[in-house]
């Protein structure tokens, strides 16, 4: 008898050493559209209950998570700029890339629209339009994945701008920071839908011009927002790889593919972002 309690006191003591047992630590490196929208601040709270972990959320433009990537100084990265995410992976920093959700980009001006662009189908017919009357047009300039697709459509309309022009701003931020400028400043700027709903309530002097009100009106294929999750290769050093890869399959789950379907839809009464996972497609 007194060998089965000092068992139980001993597993007792195991439990309790290990409910005590501190979080791990997951770098993600992201886009600042999925924290500006709000989405991580909803979902990441599950992941970190569900594996006792501690997610430091590092948010910046895609070339810079991509970078931190690069140098090991992020476990995992969820990003949204697809030839960089595959160059990623291909040169071995990264392990595979995962199809985690999409939303779409939109060209947003002020309400009085100068360039007189609103309802145009084709966004590089838009900027055309907005380079031809120069009128203010706000670039986060910061090599994050809205740049790279605002210089697309650029190149498409067969325009470069010029830095130093007074029409044309490259302010080097996030997009928020980017929205409330264009708002204050009456410029056109290029953002994906889901921060600029998610903000919406504070930018009285801007509307939607290219893109319609949903995605289902959004007729540019060009304007697609893919996002991709992809793990940092253990080979970069101390890399929470088994983290990493737990980070994955939970945000690929039905579940939080689920949880990220209605992320939005009581406030704005559409999705800020659409489950895109393997998971999801084939349920």
């Amino acid at each position: 008898m007194r060998q089965w309690i000092l068992v139980l006191s001993a597993l007792a003591l195991v439990a309790g050493a290990c409910s005590d047992t501190p979080p791990a630590v997951l770098s993600l490196a992201t886009t600042t559209s999925t924290n500006d929208s709000g989405l991580l601040d909803a979902i990441v709270p599950d992941f970190q209950e569900q594996y006792n972990a501690s997610v430091q959320v590092v948010a910046v433009g895609t070339g810079q998570a991509i970078a931190l990537g690069e140098a090991g100084d992020a476990d995992v990265i969820l990003v949204h700029s697809r030839s960089r995410e595959d160059a990623f992976v291909d040169a071995g920093h990264g392990t595979e890339r995962y199809d985690v959700m999409y939303n779409d980009f939109i060209i947003v001006g002020p309400v009085d629209d100068p360039a007189a662009i609103v309802g145009m189908p084709i966004a590089s017919d838009g900027m055309a339009a907005i380079a031809a009357t120069e009128s203010t047009f706000a670039s986060r300039g910061d090599d994050s994945g809205t740049h790279s697709k605002e210089l697309s459509l650029w190149m498409a309309a067969g325009i470069e701008p010029d830095p130093n022009s007074e029409w044309y701003k490259s302010i080097g931020q996030g997009m928020g920071a980017t929205l409330n400028f264009a708002n204050e400043s009456g410029a056109y700027t290029l953002t994906d839908r889901g921060t600029y709903l998610a903000q919406s309530d504070t930018l009285t002097a801007l509307d939607v011009m290219v893109g319609g009100a949903s995605i289902d009106e959004n007729v540019d294929p060009a304007l697609l927002n893919p996002y991709g999750v992809i793990p940092v290769s253990p080979d970069k050093g101390d890399i929470n790889a088994d983290l990493a890869n737990d980070f994955v399959e939970w945000i690929t789950s039905v579940d939080v593919q689920g949880q990220i379907s209605v992320y939005g839809v009581d406030a704005y009464g559409q999705p800020l972002f659409y489950p895109d996972s393997e998971g999801w497609r084939t349920q």
